[in-house]
């Protein structure tokens, strides 16, 4: 396993990670979050780990940015995972085109925060991808989010970071499912899908 006795792992995101760990399902979510937090200390419960989710249902990353200073660097976590895009991608298909974040300025904004993490907690880096639940690869919606997925392949490279392909996880399950049997709108996903999610972070952490 790759986390150490006592760290701290803060997961950062949208909707996904969220999960209602604001609302009625504080403080973790009843998402992929709090069961990776419920496997890894099945498995290790000696292992004093100290879980904080900052999901936050719709952002994009440039919500993070706004929220970076507060909600990843202040905590100082041993460990931050990062799972955003899904929105910057989305936004440009559900009508609300002016809220999508176009990928030259995802990857660029992505990057600096990255860096910060970096350079200024010593954290190391869990990177997860954006993803949509859709098996046909020319659907539009579908083509450019593999975009900004092949862009968080490349910052987990640059950054030396675990990467959690989040994408081809769902491709997977899709040879022999149908995308309702992990979410109603190819997105937000039910406790299967969930699973599927905690399962791809344990392997990529070989918890």
């Amino acid at each position: 396993m790759f986390f150490k006795d006592g760290q701290h792992i803060l997961l950062i995101g949208d909707s996904i990670t969220d999960c209602g760990r604001r609302e009625e399902n504080a403080p973790f979510g009843n998402g992929y979050v709090s069961l990776l937090r419920a496997f890894t200390t099945a498995r290790h419960p000696e292992a004093r780990l100290t879980w904080t989710n900052r999901g936050i249902s719709g952002n994009t990353v440039r919500h993070l940015a706004d929220r970076w200073e507060a909600d990843a660097l202040a905590p100082r976590p041993d460990w931050l995972s990062v799972m955003i895009g899904i929105n910057d991608v989305w936004r440009a298909f559900d009508g609300h085109p002016e809220n999508a974040v176009p990928l030259p300025e995802y990857i660029e904004t992505l990057r600096t925060l990255l860096r910060r993490a970096v350079e200024e907690t010593g954290c190391r880096l869990i990177l997860a991808d954006p993803y949509i639940i859709e098996p046909d690869l020319t659907e539009p919606q579908r083509a450019a989010s593999d975009t900004f997925v092949t862009a968080v392949a490349g910052l987990a490279e640059e950054f030396d970071a675990v990467h959690v392909p989040t994408q081809r996880v769902f491709d997977g399950a899709l040879v022999t499912t149908a995308s309702a049997d992990w979410a109603g709108d190819r997105i937000h996903p039910n406790l299967a899908g969930h699973a599927l999610i905690a399962d791809a972070f344990m392997k990529a952490l070989e918890i």
